[in-house]
């Protein structure tokens, strides 16, 4: 399990207002993305919609789609093409990764904030940086890595929380402008030989699952064979044998049968919600009293084994179960054996050259009036439908499992 929660007291990580950091950060990025991800070239599209809002004075939202590790770096190319730095919110986790992180992330401009909790202060910082129009601010709505470039997830209602309230108090005051959205679709697509990356890796995979590696077999049935075996694996562990169905169901049932008993306990009985919403009401549960470190080793190895369990359901919804099916572009195989690789080893190496394309969307004015309770939501309707329009994405078929509801306050950058 990667590092994601900290049983640490929360210390708010606020940004740092200056440009010359940003400026210089933004020379050394292309070196970064090359060699710590592989991305030799980042195209910027629709660059002057952005340019447009921020010359109009406007306190500019950009919501892009969240994919991979790399994205808060790729955006820095679309900085640049719009001549403004960006600050973004990112989950206090990844300041605390390493020293590096802690020293350079708030003076690129990103500051923090907590998941498993309400942070009134980062959303009071990011009120103010739109209410001011200091400078552009990021927040990624799916507020999870989902390492599917071809799949939306849910979005969550934190982005249009914080942009309302910018309209609001923004509406009151004299200065020129408003507060706008903009979504960012990233599309990134693999140079080099897709089939070949994606057989290396399963060469290891195949080997620790003490089968001979199965060079001669076509590279997308060993990825379903490895796949059914992780998923047999886990069914064994929770439901002591094999589970008959198709693939979305048995992960449905999966998901479910590790999430419930902790929402019974945690959560109330409420299951509800999108798989990420019910693992943050859970982390929000079971957190807090770690954080005091009151509670026998039992106890806390109790807890942090329920925290091991929300995590794997958050893995394990980012599995579409029809993302091999069809005509497969080359880097859906890629996505499919970096998941495994990142599950497995908490680690994913650069397996080619990868280019990334940026199109910037459309202006969303966002109405500064109190938005009619239930139904969906205007402003996160319309993000998604650009989203998906400029990712080429159709409709996104019901949740495997069950309604979407997410709520909550935060929105992660570079998260899990």
């Amino acid at each position: 399990m990667q590092r994601v929660v900290l049983d640490q007291p929360y210390v708010p990580v606020r940004p740092h207002r200056g440009r010359l950091w940003p400026a210089l950060l933004s020379l050394i990025v292309p070196h970064v993305l090359r060699k710590s991800y592989g991305v030799t070239r980042v195209e910027c599209i629709h660059a002057e919609r952005l340019r447009d809002s921020v010359r109009a004075g406007h306190g500019v939202v950009l919501a892009p789609n969240h994919c991979r590790d790399e994205d808060p770096l790729v955006l820095g190319a679309l900085s640049q093409a719009a001549g403004t730095p960006f600050f973004l919110i990112a989950s206090w986790h990844v300041f605390k990764l390493n020293r590096l992180n802690a020293f350079l992330l708030p003076r690129a401009g990103a500051f923090s904030i907590y998941r498993e909790g309400t942070d009134r202060g980062a959303i009071n910082t990011a009120v103010e940086i739109l209410e001011k129009a200091e400078r552009p601010l990021v927040i990624f709505p799916e507020g999870h890595i989902s390492r599917t470039n071809d799949r939306l997830g849910p979005l969550m209602e934190g982005v249009s929380l914080i942009a309302r309230t910018a309209a609001k108090k923004r509406a009151k005051l004299v200065w020129p402008g408003q507060v706008v959205a903009h979504p960012v679709a990233i599309r990134y697509v693999f140079q080099g030989d897709a089939e070949a990356a994606a057989s290396a890796v399963l060469n290891e995979i195949e080997t620790r699952l003490t089968w001979p590696p199965r060079r001669d077999t076509p590279v997308r049935d060993r990825i379903g064979k490895v796949g059914e075996a992780l998923l047999t694996l886990k069914e064994l562990e929770y439901f002591g044998r094999p589970q008959p169905g198709e693939t979305g169901l048995r992960l449905k049932n999966l998901i479910n049968t590790v999430l419930g008993p902790h929402e019974d306990e945690w959560a109330g009985g409420k299951h509800d919600g999108s798989v990420n919403a019910r693992v943050k009401r859970l982390r929000t549960a079971i957190l807090p009293d770690l954080i005091k470190g009151e509670l026998a080793e039992a106890e806390r190895a109790r807890r942090w084994r329920h925290l091991a369990d929300a995590y794997l359901a958050q893995q394990l919804f980012h599995y579409p179960p029809d993302y091999l099916k069809g005509d497969v572009p080359p880097h859906r195989l890629i996505e499919t054996v970096e998941r495994f690789e990142e599950d497995l080893t908490d680690k994913v190496r650069v397996h080619g050259e990868i280019t990334a394309t940026i199109t910037v969307g459309e202006a969303i004015g966002v109405s500064a009036a109190r938005e009619a309770r239930g139904g969906d939501d205007p402003l996160l309707t319309e993000i998604e439908r650009q989203l998906r329009a400029m990712l080429g994405l159709a409709a996104e078929p019901e949740e495997i499992t069950g309604a979407v509801n997410a709520t909550g306050g935060g929105d992660g950058a570079g998260s899990k």
